[in-house]
């Protein structure tokens, strides 16, 4: 499998080192750039690769596959592997490799143990030792107390010997030398079962998927971050490129493409965020190794992820139920407490970011904004704690869950259904507004809790919205004056959305419409990549280009729409 570094990053499980192709900027030139994706991190860019023959920096091409990086040059090769999350090994033959470092006033390199050298780069946050195995490394790192200077090391042949072989090691406050190296063709073959043996556990799709679930299987598994600060287990980040946090309704999505083979795993990528919980009782809009975001909060779909996994895993036990209860008490109860405050029973969002359609066109309706889709999710989410309940044996507090899902559902559909559709309204203010977005479907996915005559409606108004296009669910009606094609959540199509409009079509009986568009979304990302979202109009991939919740997205729409029939709800 080759794949582009201009669009997916070269990085292993658990690491937070990442090669990527960069376009110049004013501030760099382009190339290919070891990065860092750890939170803080004032610059990613640690350093450019060039490689050298008889000295001079020569042109190479890219050549990728999970285990190996090579870069290929007239004179030799260079190879690149990552066997450990935290270490880099280097193989050259024929050519020389140097690293061009990103200068910074505060940013040094000095010799340390066994000839290897220590690089503090402060703009990165990281701290790097260079090791040689065969050859070895010549640096240039002059130190100005008050001046930035520019720093290189050139991974070299010792005299007489075709090739190197060096190592990268990031460390946190204290580096030892590194003892009993694997061979480098031992760390291909390591790292290349280590990503096989991910993808066995990759759900099944039709063969005409073959290599696009690869990809996908990919970009997940490099995804993956080891524990470290606010990350409590391993998480996969939205992707390694720029999007290099977890959010609080991404990791959903992919739990949910895990939970089929791989259930702790899934169970480690639903609980991370509870593992922020503060002591209100919400979550945080997003988390890294070292922040946590509480400007906004996302939407509330643990609960109907967690229904879903249930019915698709027996290995989630009471134990494990009992871990989840009291956080997902206390995340439903924030909503219902501090969001409602017109006091009239029905939650609120605060921003378009709080629902996770960042600049959706229904909130222009005005803040805070009152709209169902927040209502549906937590009627889901209350089901979800009354099943938790009921296997905790806590029959009571079950029972009382079930009222209350039954009551927000009744005061729901009061509230925000018209005849033949649904609207929003700004809190307070009550005033009916309906705009061209695919928002307004979203309780689609509350499926036959909704009364007969509510989902033909629904899914009549669907059908006639223009929302389906050649490619699957535009955001916004491609014919709507506030259409843009890359307008983010103004008309690009975007995975969470297109599964949660699926799974619900598909629990109403509407499984040929549910497939229809499932494949239209995996043809589209079979083909466009597993970008962040896609243009509705032409299916070309937009914004980041290594999306894990879009990986994940396609392989559960893939096997549950397109190979196997998924379970009723």
């Amino acid at each position: 499998m080759d794949f582009d570094l201009t669009r997916v990053p070269f990085s292993r499980y658990g690491s937070y080192l990442a090669f990527s192709v960069l376009p110049a900027l004013p501030t760099r030139p382009p190339g290919l750039y070891l990065r860092t994706v750890h939170g803080g991190a004032a610059v990613r860019e640690i350093a450019r690769m060039e490689v050298l023959c008889n000295g001079r920096v020569v042109p190479y091409a890219i050549r990728t596959s999970p285990a190996c990086l090579r870069l290929e040059a007239e004179g030799g090769l260079v190879e690149i592997c990552m066997p450990l999350a935290d270490q880099v090994r280097l193989r050259t033959q024929g050519v020389g490799l140097r690293l061009v470092f990103t200068p910074d006033i505060y940013d040094c390199a000095f010799p340390a143990y066994r000839a290897a050298w220590q690089v503090i780069s402060f703009t990165c946050s990281v701290n790097l030792a260079l090791e040689s195995i065969k050859g070895g490394w010549q640096v240039d790192a002059p130190f100005r107390v008050v001046k930035a200077v520019s720093m290189t090391a050139d991974l070299l042949p010792a005299a007489g010997e075709g090739g190197s072989e060096g190592a990268i090691i990031e460390f946190g406050s204290a580096w030892s030398p590194q003892s009993n190296q694997l061979d480098f063709d031992e760390c291909l073959r390591s790292v290349d079962k280590d990503f096989q043996d991910w993808l066995e556990l990759t759900p099944a799709l039709p063969v005409e998927y073959t290599e696009a679930r690869q990809l996908a299987a990919y970009v997940n598994w490099s995804g993956v971050v080891r524990p470290s600060g606010h990350l409590k287990r391993p998480s996969m980040f939205m992707s390694k490129n720029w999007t290099t946090h977890v959010w609080s309704w991404d990791h959903c999505f992919n739990a949910l493409s895990l939970v089929y083979h791989a259930p702790e795993q899934a169970w480690d990528q639903l609980m991370v965020m509870f593992d922020c919980q503060d002591q209100q009782g919400a979550l945080p809009d997003r988390v890294d190794d070292t922040t946590l975001v509480w400007s906004f909060c996302k939407p509330p779909v643990h609960g109907w992820t967690l229904l879903h996994m249930l019915e698709r895993t027996d290995w989630i036990t009471p134990a494990h139920l009992d871990q989840l209860y009291g956080p997902l008490r206390r995340w439903t109860n924030w909503w219902l407490r501090t969001r409602d405050y017109d006091g009239d029973g029905i939650p609120q969002y605060h921003h378009g970011n709080d629902s996770g359609w960042d600049n959706c066109t229904a909130f222009e309706a005005g803040l805070p904004l009152e709209s169902p889709d927040l209502s549906a999710f937590l009627v889901i989410q209350m089901e979800a704690l009354a099943e938790v309940a009921s296997r905790l044996h806590l029959q009571e507090e079950a029972q009382g869950w079930k009222h209350k899902s039954q009551e927000l559902l009744h005061k729901m559909l009061a509230h925000f259904w018209r005849g033949d559709h649904l609207i929003v309204t700004q809190s307070g203010q009550h005033k009916d507004y309906w705009s061209d977005s695919l928002f307004y479907y979203l309780p689609i996915l509350l499926g036959k809790r909704l009364p007969v005559e509510i989902q033909r409606s629904l899914v009549a108004g669907l059908k006639r919205s223009g929302l389906i296009t050649e490619y699957g669910l535009a955001t916004e009606n491609p014919c709507s004056p506030r259409y843009e094609a890359d307008g983010y959540w103004r008309g690009p199509i975007w995975a969470p959305s297109t599964m949660l409009v699926v799974e619900g079509l598909a629990a109403m009986g509407e499984v040929e419409l549910a497939s229809k568009i499932s494949r239209k979304f995996c043809d589209m990302a079979a083909r466009s990549g597993m970008a962040e979202n896609f243009d509705a109009l032409t299916g070309q991939g937009l914004r980041d280009r290594a999306y894990t919740w879009t990986s994940s997205v396609f392989l559960v729409l893939g096997t549950e729409r397109l190979l196997s029939v998924a379970p009723e709800n």
